[in-house]
């Protein structure tokens, strides 16, 4: 049982003042979920608290057929240094995760049945689901979800990012989980003890990166490796081109009892590269049903067929950073903050919004932390001042230096790069675009003197924060080190009155803004499509697709 359902603890008092908040319209629905259900609450508790209706409902799905997604086919890695959504697509029918995170806001346990808080968020007790096995007839335990938190707190293992998730478990010495941090009480009961309070640990555990890995994988590719717990099986892999999963002829699935499903026999991931012309003319020839995502103009093109769209608000975003630490010929032009926010200050991100993505979304104001965040800080509007930005970079001597801006070939980054280039050429930059594939750009994302890189929804602007700007952060791509924010984000990350927190979180934007670490100019409203035969594919706010929930209406 939760501390807070047994006395009035201060986890108790969190949830009365979310549910005050969600009164007084200080919070929207979906936050208030998340919040909640990272407390301990039940996803049916959580929607009862928050008044929500009961979904409306929808065509059961047939049993049987093959879904075909548009979608890039990356190539696999371990699972924890996975780096894009579609990754965690491509493994999610058979690799599953302790916890789900529903596009409706709720955390809903997938290998947990249940979690409980204490009341400073520093001490977690897992319940497991009974009678889960692996694919290979193996028995899913605490041990198995032990090994997987100590595969995440592993601090040498490459390209880890469930490092930045993991801080307060880890012992900065061992680089390791800390003694004492993990506590196997049975079979199916496990205690974390974490040095620090973290509000975080519930959602980061339903990122992609989480995805729960067999003891006896090795962290090569899991698709090869094929053990796991979920009701798919991974049968073809060619990178670029299809991704193939089937249900599994010889695996009883945990969920179809719990959570219904799954419907599907075939699911085949179909990469038609970046440009959405391609999409739009593999769904003209009906050689896919369902869209990863629908972009800019394209929207319209979908609407015009007939095909179905679903719309969500999210955190998604696009940043333009600089590298501080980056070297060019020699020198490091991005190193001084002068220079950071004199780019920033010849942006106007308002226009970037409308040539880069159609309007779609809302402006930002180059701190990543969005209004849908808890406990956003309102610190305005960014400052934009073309002329402020030429004086500033004409006083650090760079004012012929050659600046080159590198995107990913996909349509809406590659706009957004030029509406950008083309706002600091005004303000007398000498400037020029390099657009890379995928297959060069994502290798090298983190490495790039000045990019754009696209970052995805997280629920609490803390997660956002510790990944992208901690010092020395796996995913940290701005070479942006500061021990004052680290120490900040340390205190954001364990208060969890919102409103309290937002004085903290006020400072870590100012830092951002103050220090030129991003340009941000917009967050992203996410679109797909289906033919319309699709069942239980709504657009997720992180970009996922959850197998087992859809199907096809049988028309």
């Amino acid at each position: 049982m939760s501390a807070f359902r047994t006395k009035p603890t201060v986890m108790h008092h969190a949830i009365e003042g979310l549910k005050s908040d969600l009164t007084r319209k200080a919070m929207n629905r979906r936050e208030f979920l998340t919040r909640s259900c990272a407390f301990g609450l039940s996803a049916p508790v959580a929607l009862s608290l928050a008044g929500a209706r009961p979904a409306a409902a929808q065509t059961t799905p047939v049993q049987g057929g093959t879904l075909r997604i548009q979608q890039n086919v990356p190539k696999l890695s371990d699972p924890r240094s996975y780096a894009w959504s579609e990754m965690g697509n491509l493994t999610r029918g058979f690799l599953e995760y302790l916890v789900q995170y529903n596009a409706d806001g709720t955390l809903e346990g997938m290998l947990l049945r249940t979690w409980d808080v204490n009341e400073d968020a520093t001490r977690y007790r897992f319940a497991l689901r009974e009678g889960v096995q692996w694919n290979n007839g193996d028995s899913f335990t605490a041990r198995d979800v032990a090994h997987n938190f100590a595969r995440w707190c592993d601090t040498s293992a490459p390209e880890n990012s469930m490092i930045s998730r993991m801080e307060a478990l880890i012992d900065p010495g061992t680089g390791g989980l800390a003694d004492g941090a993990l506590r196997v009480l049975d079979d199916l009961t496990i205690e974390l003890n974490l040095r620090s309070p973290d509000i975080a640990l519930m959602v980061n555990l339903a990122d992609y990166p989480a995805a729960v890995v067999h003891p006896s994988f090795e962290g090569d590719d899991p698709f090869a490796h094929g053990i796991g717990t979920g009701p798919f099986r991974p049968v073809e892999m060619e990178v670029g081109a299809r991704c193939v999963l089937e249900r599994h002829p010889d695996h009883t699935w945990w969920g179809t009892e719990i959570l219904g499903g799954p419907y599907l026999d075939r699911v085949e991931f179909l990469d038609y590269g970046t440009d959405p012309a391609n999409w739009i003319a593999a769904a003209k020839a009906d050689e896919i049903d369902l869209l990863y995502e629908s972009v800019g103009d394209f929207i319209d093109v979908l609407d015009a067929m007939g095909w179905t769209q679903t719309k969500t608000d999210t955190t998604a975003t696009m940043v333009i950073r600089a590298n501080a630490a980056a070297d060019v010929n020699g020198t490091r032009p991005y190193a001084d903050a002068a220079v950071r926010r004199a780019l920033a200050l010849a942006v106007e991100n308002e226009i970037c919004l409308e040539l880069g993505y159609s309007g779609r979304g809302q402006v930002a104001a180059n701190d990543h932390v969005s209004p849908l965040h808890p406990a956003y800080a309102d610190l305005g509007p960014a400052e934009y001042d073309p002329g402020k930005a030429r004086a500033g970079i004409e006083a650090a001597g760079l004012l012929d230096f050659a600046y080159e801006l590198v995107t990913l070939d996909d349509e809406w980054q590659h706009n957004t790069g030029e509406a950008v280039a083309a706002q600091l050429r005004d303000a007398g930059l000498n400037i020029r675009t390099r657009i890379e594939p995928g297959d060069t750009y994502w290798p090298n994302w983190k490495t790039y003197p000045f990019s754009a890189t696209q970052w995805n929804h997280r629920p609490l602007g803390v997660q956002a924060l510790s990944l992208a700007y901690r010092s020395n952060a796996p995913w940290n791509e701005t070479g942006f080190a500061s021990d004052r924010f680290d120490s900040l984000l340390d205190e954001a990350k364990s208060v969890l009155d919102a409103e309290t927190r937002q004085k903290t979180m006020a400072q870590l934007q100012q830092i951002l803004r103050d220090e030129g670490v991003i340009i941000q100019p917009y967050w992203r409203s996410l679109y797909n499509h289906h033919n319309g035969r699709v069942v239980g594919a709504e657009r997720h706010p992180s970009n996922e697709f959850h197998l087992h929930k859809i199907g096809l209406s049988g028309q």
